[in-house]
């Protein structure tokens, strides 16, 4: 599986901005596909994720209502709607996916060691 995430860029506090992420490889191993943050001396922190497979998806609560992710299968392309943008929102977003999980195992869906495969990241820069 290869992820390359693209779109990030640098917006005002307030704006809009969305991340792609085009995948390719076994759609058997990338049933669920989550987006992931990194800022400057910080651990990477859950974003967002969307199941094929159940349809689930989750929010970290600092993103939601806020932030949208959503795939569009015929381009394996997933995406990451960000509105209402904050500087706090400024980091390196990546990419990931993982085979399906078992729907009672929620830390499958939200867990960043439960992903084996990973994009490249893009920067997100949000400015006051």
């Amino acid at each position: 599986v290869q992820l390359q995430a693209s779109g990030g860029g640098l917006v005002q506090a307030g704006g809009s901005l969305r991340v792609s992420c085009a995948a390719s490889g076994p759609s058997s191993s990338r049933r669920l596909m989550g987006w992931f943050r990194q800022a400057p001396g910080k651990e990477r922190e859950f974003v967002a994720s969307d199941s094929w497979t159940d349809g689930r998806q989750y929010y970290a609560d600092s993103v939601k209502g806020r932030f949208t992710i959503s795939r569009d299968n015929a381009k394996n392309t997933v995406y990451l709607q960000m509105n209402s943008l904050k500087p706090e929102d400024t980091a390196v977003y990546y990419c990931a996916a993982r085979a399906m999980c078992n729907p009672v195992d929620y830390g499958c869906y939200v867990t960043r060691d439960a992903y084996l495969y990973w994009g490249q990241g893009t920067q997100v820069t949000v400015s006051s």
